[in-house]
């Protein structure tokens, strides 16, 4: 039978996650690679949601998601960023960050236009411009010393009238970095004098660390009514199945975002949004401190990689660090990552899939370290133990 799928998913690979997933299930290989934690969030969120369940909030909820929900996220932005949003209209709830993220872009691009975004990107990002037919238009992030930094001059010469979308996240996955005062600056600099619509991917806003604290682009001069805010409470609260996001903004950008959403889920987890709503309300202490155990485990696994002679960056925020492999050997981070369990029973994804400069990617492997320290100790040890050479 000739092939079905529809040209459109013909440059779009299945995702890399789903792929090594499923080789460390195959494999029984501790999973470094896909960033989920091993343990639940708050036992109270957890009991909300139950009591939604059994209080009856088990039908439809509005299509713009709940009003409690959107009221909470309107009181989290205001108290952590001085943001004032109106719920009524200037906040959606998504079916997590990735539904956001395919919204925000099927709802303000038509086939054809440009769309900028940083490399390397989250893969979802690469398959929603392919699904709106857009063009998409890489802006790096180069590493310097520890860490990555977003390349400016490449900012600015990329982004230009013809722009229509610049997508950008930040706490960066998978590099760690968070964007800095001058990177936001040169982002805000050319969309306000290019009139482009930014979309932020902030899901990691609150997962920062050595006394960072993440600065939302809608903060800054001419920015407010031209961005985007995503984030979702699987990796604020470690609820990453439970796939609740929300999107925020100015109204005019708002609706088209739930003018696309209707037609992907309509609508989504209505028991849960109640119980995502009292996290946000209730549960501050918890995520300070998951960043403050994440810090630790990120200087457990760096350390430990770094001994091991693969060079990882030590990340500004999120749950991942970048190694590179070349020394060791191996012609790309594809194969070393496909040997990787029987050589060591540990999986770890490579990066290749989130650049399409091939070479700057080709080496470089993505670890999580959103475990418990006994599974990074363990993986650690198995690594230590194996020859990890071509």
């Amino acid at each position: 039978m000739a092939d079905r799928l529809a040209r459109r998913l013909h440059r779009v690979p299945p995702t890399i996650f789903t792929t090594m997933s499923a080789l460390a299930a195959r494999t029984g290989a501790i999973n470094l690679g896909q960033g989920f934690p091993d343990q639940d969030g708050p036992p109270s969120v957890i009991e909300a949601a139950v009591a939604a369940l059994r209080g009856g909030r088990n039908q439809y909820a509005p299509g713009p998601g709940v009003p409690e929900l959107r009221e909470a996220v309107a009181r989290h932005q205001r108290r952590c960023y001085g943001i004032d949003l109106d719920p009524a209209d200037q906040v959606v709830v998504t079916a997590g960050a990735t539904e956001a993220i395919a919204a925000a872009v099927l709802g303000l691009v038509d086939p054809g236009d440009e769309v900028a975004v940083t490399e390397p990107y989250y893969d979802s990002y690469l398959a929603t411009i392919e699904m709106a037919a857009a063009v998409r238009r890489p802006v790096g992030m180069r590493r310097v010393g520890e860490e990555f930094r977003l390349d400016v001059d490449a900012l600015r010469a990329t982004v230009g009238d013809r722009t229509k979308l610049l997508l950008v996240n930040t706490p960066h996955n998978p590099t760690g970095a968070v964007l800095d005062a001058t990177e936001r600056a040169a982002i805000a600099e050319v969309a306000v004098r290019h009139d482009v619509v930014v979309v932020v991917d902030e899901v990691y806003e609150h997962l920062v660390y050595d006394g960072r604290r993440h600065v939302p682009l809608a903060t800054l001069p001419g920015m407010a009514e031209r961005t985007l805010s995503i984030s979702s409470a699987g990796k604020s609260f470690s609820f990453t199945g439970w796939k609740v996001g929300w999107v925020t903004g100015p109204a005019e950008l708002v609706a088209p975002v739930l003018s696309a959403k209707q037609w992907l889920t309509f609508t989504n987890a209505a028991p849960l949004q109640p119980a995502v709503a009292h996290a946000l309300d209730h549960e501050t202490a918890y995520v300070e401190e998951l960043a403050a155990g994440l810090q630790s485990k990120r200087d457990l696994l760096c350390d430990g990689l770094g001994k091991l002679g693969l060079d990882p960056v030590r990340p500004e925020g999120t749950y991942f660090t970048l190694s590179n492999v070349s020394t060791l050997g191996w012609p790309d981070a594809m194969s070393f990552c496909e040997a990787l369990p029987g050589r060591a029973g540990v999986v770890a994804i490579p990066t290749q899939p989130f650049y399409d400069d091939a070479d700057a990617g080709r080496h470089l492997v993505r670890w999580a370290f959103c475990k418990e320290t006994s599974v990074l100790e363990r993986a650690l040890d198995q690594l230590s133990n194996a020859d990890l050479t071509a």
